[in-house]
């Protein structure tokens, strides 16, 4: 291992060497606002299902433009109020502004708000492209970059990040194994979907994290002076008015950012330019489904929310710090991906529905899926485009898709520069991009068309290619991302268990033992990662939010050797299942032979329906042997210690030292039953659907004193 390390930092730094002897003249930065709203109407409209026109202005729609340049390199970033772009019509637009400006078309970042009320550049699901807004959105392009590098001078640029938690939200929940939805082929894979969480008695849980993270590039210029222009990022899918065109409070947001801003300019100055750019939103909303009662944020109009929004960037500006040494360097990485095309039963399918559809637009959405279907067929795979831009201190990496949160966290806490923003639907506009695990979950998100239509592995192989672009401009490792350790975790550790698994995994098939015993565990699917945990200024150091893993079906499971008739289990755990949904609300742990049951199983978990609801319930063999006293509340997080010695079995909650369970029960387990199974039970049987975190597995049973540091710290 000492070899590995050693290997890779020789390799590392000659790179770092480079980039720190390059020399660079004087950073500079130019803005412009190109009012990109169109000049022919009615014009199609992005942002529904079906086909939609609008033949008035609500508000313009415009492209914002930042060039910056270090002497060495020039790049050009544009943000435009749409809902997405399509890579050709992007590819276009740069090879235009390349003739027009001193910058290569490989170093343009254009990007889309994610407005669901602009004219459409792009086809997409039941809506076409409106052909007069195509070459004349191409020319507006061409126009911003040329405009912001004339506007080019001596600058400074500094980042400022703040958590805004009460303006974004998961709109993708986990339905009920009992409560699955037909997708448009009439197939019941509908395990997860967007606002399904409006409804409490048909979900367990969010899919996934949300990020609050408002993150800002401010830059002005040189010495203290005026404010040339503040780029924003924000994870929320998107704020409509209350009718086409408009800018959404993207639009919103930068008007009342310019106001708070910007001094009235000068003669020959430019224009202070805010611009709000799309983060990692494609499971994320405004509205917080966890709260049963509205609150403030969801009820707001669009123009308090942007106003609200506006005032936490405020606060992390007026503390920004600027710096005016600041090295350029972008790199681009274009990729083919395959589509999930039709086999051929679906194809026919399609093909029949399309038929019969004849020349007109789909209405309904079995035929827009149809259409899909038969496009996706045509086109086979598509060309994407990934980036990674370095400001100084500061990185920026783009996708030109509709990324999940989670995929932001990943690029974000793994990125060289702990400064880092990413920056959706950039130069190109190629959908849903579902993290491999959420596939199984099904729903909108994960259905194959345009919006939705890229490879399984296309998150995975999209992350990855970022960091290396990162890696790349900077010439910086990535930083493997590793929680911290609390005092909750230091206290674990100190009692030497067998194993422990903290579940903080952002991908994969493989919990990560913590302790030095190398007992990694089998994450069975299906499986969502990184959501929030229990006792997180516990568990963690310095803010840091505590991770756990929510089981939709899937198990964790292990085998331990060691493992003999005295042990310990201590662990937390989290149930989405309303406790009158089933007999059993869900089993959480157990011990014995994969897929089958024996008389020397035995089993934990929470009771259901008639059965003792919300109780604890101890089940050895066949049938339950014993019930807890008290109810565990849904959606909360509770600790259980499992403790065997001997024939004695206690079961303690929440750090009680009165036992919730104690009995006697057989424990001369044969060397066979070295097999531990965490969210279900070996027969996989009434699995557990919610949440499990920190799990400790001691191969001695602990006594009370020794429990207690471990237990509800």
């Amino acid at each position: 291992m000492k070899h590995t390390i050693c290997s890779l930092i020789t390799l590392a730094t000659p790179l770092l060497l480079l980039h720190t002897t390059q020399t660079h003249a004087e950073f500079r930065a130019g803005a412009a606002i190109v009012d990109v709203t169109p000049a022919k109407f009615p014009v199609f409209v992005n942002g529904g299902m079906t086909s939609r026109n609008a033949d008035q202005v609500t508000t313009p729609v415009n492209a914002r433009a930042i060039v910056v340049d270090d002497g060495n390199e020039r790049v050009a970033i544009v943000v435009v109020d749409s809902c997405m772009m399509p890579r050709p019509l992007l590819d276009d637009a740069k090879a235009l502004a390349a003739t027009r400006t001193s910058i290569s078309a490989d170093h343009m970042l254009i990007s889309a708000t994610h407005t669901h009320s602009a004219p459409a550049s792009m086809g997409c699901l039941g809506t076409d492209a409106d052909p007069n807004y195509v070459p004349y959105l191409r020319e507006k392009l061409a126009e911003a970059i040329a405009t912001a590098e004339a506007n080019l001078e001596p600058a400074e640029i500094g980042w400022a990040s703040i958590d805004a938690p009460d303006y974004t939200a998961l709109r993708r929940w986990i339905l009920r194994p009992d409560k699955l939805r037909d997708d448009p082929f009439g197939n019941p894979t509908v395990r997860a979907n967007m606002h399904a969480g409006r409804n409490w008695d048909d979900v367990v849980g969010e899919s996934g994290p949300e990020d609050p993270q408002l993150a800002m590039i401010s830059i002005r210029a040189k010495g203290g002076g005026r404010p040339l222009a503040l780029l924003s990022n924000f994870s929320m899918h998107y704020f409509s008015g209350p009718k086409p065109l408009s800018a959404d409070y993207f639009g919103e947001f930068c008007n009342e950012i310019q106001t708070r801003i910007a001094g009235k300019p000068g003669d020959g100055q430019a224009p202070f330019v805010a611009i709000m750019s799309h983060g990692c939103s494609g499971d994320i909303w405004r509205k917080d489904y966890k709260n049963p009662d509205p609150i403030e944020v969801e009820e707001m109009k669009m123009e308090q929310y942007a106003t609200g929004l506006a005032n936490f960037a405020m606060k992390a500006y007026d503390e920004i710090e600027y710096q005016s040494d600041v090295p350029v360097n972008m790199a681009e990485s274009r990729m083919e991906l395959k589509y999930r095309v039709p086999n051929q039963q679906l194809l026919e399918w399609s093909q029949k529905i399309v038929a019969e559809t004849g020349d007109r637009l789909p209405k309904t959405q079995q035929e827009i899926y149809a259409r899909e279907q038969v496009m996706l067929h045509e086109r086979q795979s598509t060309e994407i485009v990934v980036q990674g831009l370095r400001l100084g201190d500061i990185g920026i990496a783009t996708t030109p898709n509709e990324t999940y949160a989670l995929t932001g966290l990943k690029i974000k806490l793994q990125s060289p520069l702990q400064q880092t923003m990413v920056i959706e639907l950039a130069n190109g506009g190629d959908g849903y991009i579902p993290p491999p695990e959420q596939h199984m979950l099904g729903g909108y998100n994960t259905w194959a068309a345009r919006s939705a239509g890229l490879e399984e592995t296309a998150e995975p192989k999209i992350v990855e290619t970022a960091l290396e672009l990162l890696e790349k401009v900077t010439g910086e490792s990535r930083q493997p991302f590793i929680q911290s350790r609390g005092s909750a975790v230091e206290n674990i550790l100190a009692g030497k268990p067998q194993a422990f698994w903290r579940l903080d995994e952002m991908q994969g098939l493989r919990a990560k033992d913590s302790s030095p015993n190398h007992s990694d565990a089998i994450l069975e699917p299906p499986v969502a990662f990184f959501l929030s945990g229990p006792a997180s200024d516990k568990f963690c150091q310095n803010d840091e939010f505590n991770r756990s893993a929510h089981f939709a079906g899937g198990r964790l499971s292990a085998r331990l050797p060691a493992l003999k008739n005295d042990y310990t289990v201590v662990f937390w755990c989290w149930n989405g299942m309303p406790t009158d949904a089933r007999q059993v609300t869900g089993w959480m742990f157990g011990r014995g032979q994969n897929w089958g049951i024996d008389q020397q199983s035995e089993f934990l978990g929470l009771g259901g329906a008639e059965n003792h609801p919300g109780k604890l319930i101890f089940e050895s063999g066949e049938g339950v042997k014993a019930v807890g006293k008290s109810v565990l509340d849904r959606w909360t997080w509770h600790q259980i210690a499992f403790v065997r010695k001997g024939d004695t079995i206690q079961i303690f909650l929440n750090g009680n030292s009165e036992p919730e369970i104690a009995i006697k029960e057989n424990g001369n387990f044969p060397a066979r039953y070295s097999n531990l199974f965490f969210a279900g039970r070996s027969d996989q049987k009434d699995n557990w659907e919610g949440r499990l975190d920190e799990i400790a597995v001691f191969s001695r049973a602990l006594s009370l004193e020794e429990l207690k540091p471990l237990m509800n710290p």
